[in-house]
């Protein structure tokens, strides 16, 4: 191999334009490798040619700000519009729909108000992280270069896929008022007045609302880390600490606002029901009701995260596995190589895949648990005769607020070294992160069993309370202990990974067997933790002395909601933990291909294998909270049926051929789903190797610096093949449920089966569920545990990078990429939207 040429010549080298990318629709994406393609100005080189020490005015900074400072023009015409308008008028608009919010809210209930008052407070807080990252240095002008193309890159993509997903929300926006328009409603309904129309239009908005703010959810991940990585990078040159702490806060920043807009959009909804229907006046709605007409909220919010998940899964894990295939294993050149044609591709992967699609992944779980949770806690207080149910119908979202400040803690406990110049010795990233997280646990349970106390505590059952503050404990150990699993099972500290790591020895095969058979070990605990957490939930709620007008206790189901309270009560800190992983792979790439010293690269490498395991313990936990809140969501559906109907709809029975059927169909939806994704990945990958392959053929002068790669080509090419291949998947996601019920309630009817339909997709979301859970669990801990030993590996063990172990990991890494990034995140989504759509549709499935 060719010795390295500095970075100036490297980036002089890149002199010639590369055409702007587009994607078979025609939509115009920004052109990504503008900045790379065009190299530094001709004025740049000349003072590079005249200065014999190699150092110019650029890389002293003197003229690098006049060159990289200049605002680039924005192609999107509401954006000019938007930007144009004077700042002073939305921090107008913001005020009045601040006291606007709280005056609703105050006609609703005083704590309604305590909750917008800390959303606000919080959003506020984030908008102060933002503001403390975004003045952090840059670093050198190379570094900026790569920065922006991975930003142009990063945002013309999400642009171009939030616009298929809008164009299919509204289609559907359109069904489900046709829908409603003709479906049957419940007798309470009925009594309160409520006309069909009226039902479709509050579906439709809070399912476009949903969908919205989903789609800001993502939006805001991919907008913070596609600026912090320069930075995080940059830092990298002083202070691995500074460093930490700055992707540590950018990722607060996405957490903060993803989940404090998820309360503060279903607080909004529930107030605005609560007065438009006058639900404390004579002949009007019941407020244990209410809840009900959210559901369309979780389902918007469920179907466009699974189309970001999608979509971006397929986008990154296919320029991955194309840069890595080529790249480290046939042409033997390191991780992010400036000489790899898909290495820009991957690194915007990173933004889209898991920075864009976990926020609005986390987005959909916080709100499908709280509405479920709602939901139940209104059927409870109903079934009890309590008084006043508010406190346990808005006891989620009290939760979620205090999530918000103890996670605000968290992420302020970690500070900067106060001597970034100092060679102290470098602390374990993990180790500072998981401090972080214990302060974070301590202060929700504190918070928890406050806020049960406060909301819960009833007349009729005087100890009840304190029977949910312990299921409250029961979620947060659940949390913890998924957290736990996950990183013993992908850190290589431990042993899986390193035995995961010595199989590579022996090839290639023997990889594949045993990151196999961790894959499959790695379910057992989790699924041993999640049983004992919802049976104890179960009988510590059905204990608690709330019974029903016969005395019969009805707080079990109530007590596994607490339980999935408890466990996303630090959902926050978490999410930050999760966006903090991509943001350090990012910062990585841009030192890797800005060439800069080894030690600065040490450091990105240390974050990056951290964010590896912060990335596979999130996603544990999300498989968990997925689990739990698709539980309380199936019984959801079992009550709206009881609703609807007027026919106690309490058990599944599976002896019925039907409804066995319908659980059959459930777990194969499951099987085909995941092949669907992982194919997806396998075919635009395949595109992605040809092209770099194609292009070390034709250009040899890349490897020897002499060409340059043709960046924009590879990032077209994934973009359209992602965009391409989430439509399959992802109908196939929304439309089974459907089919099944329309299907089963036809045979009902020819039968003389009352409810079959509804009982087959009952039977269909109890199987889905289930093998739900299993796959992602596997999916997401193999994947995570062959990146981890491929890291292991570079670190210098089993004979280091390039050697034939690397290449066997490689291999690994190759395999799960798909399995971890792309089809397992995608089916905890996956299982969470089929019991929203089932709510959202049950009447289709009614005779």
């Amino acid at each position: 191999m060719a010795p390295i040429r500095s970075t100036q010549g490297f980036q002089a080298s890149l002199s010639r334009p590369t055409s702007e990318l587009s994607l078979a629709s025609g939509a115009e994406l920004l052109p990504v490798s503008r900045r790379l393609a065009s190299g530094r100005s001709s004025a740049a080189n000349s003072d590079m040619e005249d200065d014999p020490t190699g150092k110019s005015d650029l890389e002293s900074g003197a003229r690098s700000k006049k060159i990289y400072s200049a605002k680039k023009p924005v192609n999107f015409w509401l954006l000019r519009v938007l930007l144009s308008v004077d700042r002073r008028l939305y921090y107008s608009l913001a005020l009045v729909s601040c006291f606007g919010m709280l005056y609703i809210g105050s006609k609703t209930s005083g704590i309604i108000v305590f909750v917008l008052i800390t959303c606000v407070l919080s959003l506020l807080f984030a908008c102060y992280l933002a503001q403390w990252v975004l003045a952090k240095d840059e670093g050198p002008p190379e570094m900026i270069e790569i920065s922006d193309a991975i930003r142009d890159g990063a945002e013309g993509f999400f642009r171009t896929q939030y616009g298929a997903i809008g164009r299919m929300s509204v289609f559907l926006a359109v069904a489900i008022v046709v829908i409603y328009l003709f479906r049957k409603t419940t007798p309470e309904q009925e009594a309160a007045g409520l006309q069909r129309s009226t039902l479709a239009f509050i579906t439709c908005f809070s399912f476009l609302l949903g969908a919205v703010c989903s789609a800001i959810a993502g939006y805001v991940g991919m907008w913070v880390s596609v600026r912090a990585n320069v930075r995080v990078a940059g830092a990298a040159r002083r202070s691995a600490r500074e460093a930490l702490q700055i992707a540590l806060r950018a990722g607060g920043f996405s957490a903060l606002i993803v989940v404090g807009m998820t309360v503060l959009g279903i607080s909004i909804l529930y107030s605005a029901a609560f007065v438009y229907f006058d639900v404390r006046g004579l002949n009007s709605m019941y407020m244990e009701d209410v809840p009900l007409l959210l559901v369309g909220y979780g389902f918007g919010a469920s179907f466009v995260a699974l189309f970001a998940q999608l979509g971006g899964g397929i986008y990154t894990k296919a320029a991955d596995v194309g840069a890595d295939l080529v790249g480290k294993v046939e042409q033997g050149i390191p991780e992010d190589d400036p000489r790899n044609p898909a290495v820009i591709a991957d690194l915007v992967g990173d933004n889209v895949g898991d920075c864009a699609a976990r926020g609005a992944d986390l987005f959909e779980s916080i709100a499908a648990e709280i509405i479920s949770a709602m939901i139940l806690g209104g059927t409870m207080a109903k079934k009890c005769k309590i008084a006043d149910a508010s406190g346990f119908i808005l006891f989620p979202l009290v939760v979620h607020t205090f999530d918000l400040v103890v996670s605000a803690i968290g992420i302020l406990s970690i500070k900067g070294t106060r001597d970034p110049s100092s060679k102290s010795p470098v602390e374990d990233p993990m180790l500072v992160l998981q401090r972080g997280y214990s302060l974070t646990l301590f202060l929700a349970v504190l918070a928890f069993g406050g806020s049960t106390r406060w909301l819960l505590y009833s007349e009729a059952a005087p100890s009840a309370w304190l029977h949910f503050a312990l299921c409250g404990l029961v979620g947060i150990i659940t949390a913890y202990l998924f957290v736990w699993i996950s990183q013993y099972y992908t850190d290589y500290k431990y042993r899986p990974v390193r035995v995961l790591a010595e199989a590579s020895t022996t090839g290639h095969g023997t990889n594949i067997i045993a990151g196999v058979s961790l894959g499959l070990e790695s379910v057992a605990l989790p699924v041993l933790v999640i049983s004992c957490a919802i049976i104890s939930a179960y009988w510590l709620g059905r204990t608690s002395g709330l019974v029903d007008q016969s005395g019969n206790p009805v707080g079990g189901l109530f007590g596994t909601a607490v339980a999935t309270m408890g466990m996303l009560s630090t959902a926050a800190y978490v999410l930050t933990m999760d966006v903090f992983g991509p943001i350090a792979d990012n910062a990585g790439g841009i030192v890797e291909m800005s060439q800069q010293p080894d030690n600065v690269r040490e450091i990105t490498d240390l974050l990056d294998a951290v964010g590896n395991t912060t990335k596979a313990t999130t996603k544990g936990f999300s498989i968990g909270s997925a689990a739990l809140a698709s539980f309380l969501l199936f019984s959801a559906y079992m009550d709206e049926v009881s609703s609807f109907t007027g026919i106690p709809f309490t058990q599944v029975d599976i002896a019925i051929p039907e409804v066995f059927v319908g659980g059959l169909l459930g777990s194969m939806l499951i099987y085909l789903f995941s092949a669907w994704a992982c194919a997806a990945v396998g075919r635009s990958a395949q595109e992605v190797v040809n092209e770099v392959r194609r292009q070390f053929l034709e250009k040899p002068g890349i490897m020897t610096y002499q060409e340059k790669p043709d960046y924009a080509r590879c990032v077209s090419m994934v973009a359209t093949s992602a965009l391409r291949e989430m439509v399959k998947p992802g109908l196939l996601a929304v439309g089974s449920p459907i089919l099944v019920g329309i299907v089963f309630r036809i045979i009902g009817a020819y039968s003389g089966q009352s409810l079959l339909g509804a009982k087959a997709v009952a039977g269909m979301l109890m199987f889905a569920t289930v093998s739900g859970i299993l796959m992602a669990l596997f999916l997401n801990t193999a994947g995570g545990a062959w990146d981890n030993a491929k890291k292991f590996i570079e670190s210098g063990a089993l004979g280091g990078k390039g050697s034939d172990t690397h290449k066997a990991a490689i291999t690994g890494d190759t395999v799960g990429d798909p399995f971890k990034d792309t089809a397992g995140p995608s089916i905890h989504v996956l299982i969470k939207m089929l019991a929203t759509i089932t709510l959202v549709m049950a009447p289709l499935f009614l005779d």
